[in-house]
């Protein structure tokens, strides 16, 4: 009999290892099933490959025509007789199984990739399974905490506004229970953790390693992730200390891609819809947010999970057939156009607005966050 969820304050406390595993061959299939990517990566260094994001782009370039060979790189936690793995180790289980079944190269470490040991230990893998130099590395980590691999200090970031406390409304996606919430401003030491632990400091260390090693191709490209977002979720996202770490990362784009000139490489932020993950269930005004725009968007036909969003990145910007990469003002690649319509934010807005605890499941798609939220953890809907 399977294991039910068990979910407290936002965080789901376990996990069924056999649905992750489910979700992933689920996601191939899905993958399988469109048109293929034309001119895509064949060698692919993913930095944070076992959810999310990051385990949408390694499926995609994989599965999804370019049939490209991966290494990946996540810290997950194995089984043991007495306790479940972390959904990470599921999910890269669940992909090395069907990429060999493919014939495809796949190489996972678990490790954590912002020491400079694992660096060396990926140089070393490369090698020894005979990958080609990259012609792309996806940046994806998510981690609440790194180790400064130059001075040794550990650093924690903290998700806060900048300058004055932040009040929103919180909504318990099991229960539908909706609630105020004060988050007081972040110290500028936790300001400064933040971008230490979510910024653009370790992607460029990383970059700046592959070129010395060889271990980039002639025109590689490198992407990472960021997030804007509504007004309505700026002071605890954009303009709180998140939002200090994403614009570190988004200055980090640049330097790579200076620092990539010989190569004729590049560095490119992509910027990404509001989806379900596990940081975000926990955001005050997020999963309200969230919830909302689930509805609006699936209401358009709009509505994408992260396999959509990587889909559309790979297909229409990264590997676009017209060789065009269009990008916005600060350089980045938004793929956040259709959350961001004007009449998309201005029907969320009016949802939000008429949003009370008594009407959460006729005004939101709290439904749907909830499926994909219990998904993160291998549990069925």
């Amino acid at each position: 009999m399977s294991e039910k969820p068990k979910v407290r304050g936002g965080l789901c406390l376990n996990v069924d290892g056999e649905g992750c595993k489910r979700f992933v061959a689920r996601d191939i299939a899905r993958e399988q099933a469109k048109a293929p990517i034309q001119n895509g990566p064949k060698s692919v260094l993913v930095l944070g490959c076992s959810g999310g994001y990051g385990l949408a782009s390694r499926i995609a370039v994989a599965f999804g025509g370019p049939k490209a060979d991966t290494l990946g790189v996540s810290f997950e936690r194995a089984p043991t007789d007495r306790k479940a793995g972390s959904p990470g180790w599921y999910n890269n289980e669940a992909f090395d199984e069907a990429a060999k079944a493919a014939g495809l190269k796949a190489v996972t470490l678990s490790a954590d990739a912002f020491a400079d040991a694992t660096r060396e230990t990926v140089a070393q893998l490369a090698k020894d399974n005979a990958f080609a130099p990259f012609d792309l590395v996806v940046y994806s980590l998510a981690s609440p905490m790194r180790t400064d691999p130059k001075t040794g200090v550990l650093y924690k970031s903290a998700i806060k506004p900048i300058g004055a406390p932040h009040t929103a409304r919180t909504l318990d996606i099991m229960t539908c229970e909706m609630k105020e919430v004060t988050v007081e401003p972040a110290t500028p030491e936790e300001i400064e953790a933040t971008v230490k632990v979510m910024g653009g400091e370790d992607w460029v260390i990383w970059m700046d390693f592959l070129r010395d090693r060889g271990l980039l191709a002639p025109g590689c490209k490198t992407v990472a992730y960021s997030y804007i977002g509504p007004k309505c979720t700026q002071d605890i996202y954009r303009s709180g200390t998140l939002g200090r770490a994403k614009e570190n990362l988004e200055a980090a784009a640049k330097t790579i891609t200076q620092a990539l000139q010989p190569l004729n490489g590049l560095g490119v932020v992509s910027v990404n819809k509001a989806l379900v993950t596990r940081a975000s269930a926990v955001i005050p005004a997020m999963p309200p947010y969230i919830s909302c725009l689930f509805k609006v968007m699936k209401a358009h036909g709009l509505h994408e999970d992260c396999l959509d969003q990587i889909d559309r990145l790979l297909r229409d910007r990264l590997y676009a057939p017209d060789g065009k990469m269009p990008v916005d003002e600060a350089g980045r690649i938004r793929i956040d156009d259709w959350e961001m319509r004007p009449e998309i934010q201005a029907e969320v807005d009016a949802l939000m607005a008429a949003l009370t605890p008594d009407n959460v499941e006729a005004t939101t798609d709290i439904a749907g966050y909830r499926t994909d939220f219990l998904a993160l953890h291998g549990f069925e809907g």
